[in-house]
C-alpha cells in the first residue's frame, strides 16, 4: 500500500560517500593507465582503483537496501513512482550518450582519420607525414609501427562474437518472459526464468573473459595496439563492465522475488532492472556489428 503523500527522505550519507568512491575509482584507473612513469604508479593505480570499487559496491548494498525499506514500508506514492521513472529514463539516456561518444569516436576514425592519413578526402594531405601508409580498416600496420605497432591478427566474429551476441539477445528473451510471469504472479517461474538470464550473463562475461585471453596472447591485440586496439577495449571493456554491473543488478531483484518481494501490479524495482539489462544488449548489437563484423 503506497502513500498519497510525497515521501521526502532526510539527509543522507549515501551521495557523498559514492562521490568519494567514483574519485577513488577515476584517479585511480586514470593513475593506473598512465602509471606515472614509474613502476609505483601503476601499482598505486590499481590500490586504488580497488579500493574504490570495493567502496561503491559496499554503498550500492547499503543504499539501495535503505531504498527497498522505504518501498517496503509504503512511504512511495504514485508521484514517486514517476518520479522513479523519469530517473530511469534520465540515467539510461545519459548511457545512451556515453556509448554514442565512443562510437562516434570510432566512426570518425574509420571514416575521416584514417583516410586523411592514406591520402584520401580534403585533408589528404595528412599522407605527407607517412607517405606510402595504406590505409585500410581494421588498421593492422599503423603509421609509425615502432611507437604503435598494430595487432598481429583480429578475432574471429563468427566464433565467441557471435556466441556472446547469442548469449545476449537470449537473456533480452527470458528477462523478459520473467517480467509477463510476475505480471501474472507465477513467482516460481519468475525465479525460473530469471535465474537462466542471470546464467546466461555471467555466461556472456566468461567466454569475454576467454576472448580477451585469446586477443592479448595470441593476436598481440591490445590496448596499445594502434587505434584499433584502442577503440575494440574501450567499446568492449566498458560494455562489459555495464554486463557486469546489469548481472550484478538481476541477481540482486532475484533475491528479491525469492523473498516475495514486487506486486504484480507494484514492481518497479525489476522494470529498471529490465529496462537496463534491455539497453545493454542493444548497444552490444551495435558492437558486434560495428567492432566485430563490419
Amino acid at each position: 500500500m503506497s502513500s498519497q503523500a510525497y515521501y521526502v527522505p532526510a539527509q543522507s550519507r549515501w551521495p557523498i560517500l559514492a562521490s568519494v568512491s567514483l574519485f577513488l575509482m577515476a584517479y585511480g584507473a586514470a593513475t593506473l593507465i598512465n602509471a606515472l612513469s614509474a613502476e609505483s604508479g601503476g601499482m598505486l593505480g590499481l590500490v586504488l582503483l580497488l579500493l574504490g570499487a570495493l567502496c561503491m559496491g559496499l554503498i550500492m548494498v547499503g543504499w539501495f537496501g535503505h531504498v527497498i525499506d522505504e518501498s517496503g514500508q509504503g512511504l512511495y506514492s504514485d508521484q514517486m513512482d514517476r518520479s522513479f521513472r523519469w530517473g530511469m529514463s534520465w540515467f539510461i539516456f545519459s548511457e545512451i550518450m556515453f556509448f554514442a561518444a565512443f562510437f562516434g569516436t570510432l566512426f570518425y576514425v574509420r571514416v575521416l582519420a584514417v583516410p586523411w592519413l592514406g591520402g584520401e578526402g580534403e585533408k589528404g594531405v595528412s599522407n605527407m607525414l607517412w607517405q606510402g601508409f595504406e590505409a585500410t580498416w581494421p588498421l593492422m600496420t599503423t603509421p609509425d609501427m615502432n611507437a604503435f605497432p598494430g595487432p598481429e591478427g583480429l578475432i574471429d566474429p563468427l566464433h565467441l562474437p557471435l556466441i556472446n551476441t547469442l548469449l545476449l539477445l537470449s537473456s533480452s528473451v527470458t528477462v523478459t518472459v520473467a517480467h509477463y510471469r510476475l505480471k501474472q504472479d507465477r513467482r516460481s517461474q519468475v525465479i525460473l526464468w530469471l535465474l537462466l538470464t542471470v546464467v546466461l550473463g555471467c555466461a556472456f562475461l566468461l567466454f569475454q573473459v576467454l576472448e580477451y585471453v585469446e586477443a592479448y596472447h595470441e593476436l598481440g591485440l591490445t590496448l596499445q595496439a594502434g587505434i584499433y586496439g584502442a577503440t575494440f577495449f574501450i567499446l568492449t571493456g566498458f560494455h562489459g563492465m555495464h554486463v557486469t554491473l546489469g548481472t550484478l543488478m538481476l541477481f540482486i531483484i532475484l533475491l528479491r522475488v525469492i523473498r516475495g518481494h514486487f506486486a504484480p501490479d507494484h514492481h518497479f524495482g525489476f522494470e529498471a532492472v529490465s529496462w537496463y539489462w534491455h539497453f545493454v544488449d542493444v548497444v552490444w548489437v551495435g558492437l558486434f556489428l560495428f567492432v566485430y563484423l563490419l
